[in-house]
């Protein structure tokens, strides 16, 4: 990663809080909420937007990839019917 995001302090709190109440790291709260959005967020418009070309194919927005990724877990990653 080229640099670090330094989080606010309501949003350092948030993610606390959240943290919390998954009973995980915020570390991993963080990744918990990535993967989240990255369910929820249209990926065609990320990848308009996207740029760096150079990783498409890891891509969480991938559409091609992850064309199913809505129906298969929650946010605490259960199994749900999806969004």
């Amino acid at each position: 990663m080229a640099y670090t995001p330094v989080l606010s302090y309501k949003h350092s709190c948030t993610l606390r809080r959240i943290a919390w109440a998954l009973d995980v790291p915020m570390t991993k709260a963080m990744g918990m909420i990535f993967d989240y959005i990255c369910k929820v967020i249209e990926g065609s418009k990320i990848c308009e937007s996207c740029r760096d070309k150079t990783r498409c194919k890891d891509c969480m927005f991938n559409c091609a990839k992850n064309l199913n990724i809505c129906s298969t877990t929650d946010f605490a990653g259960k199994p749900c019917d999806g969004f």
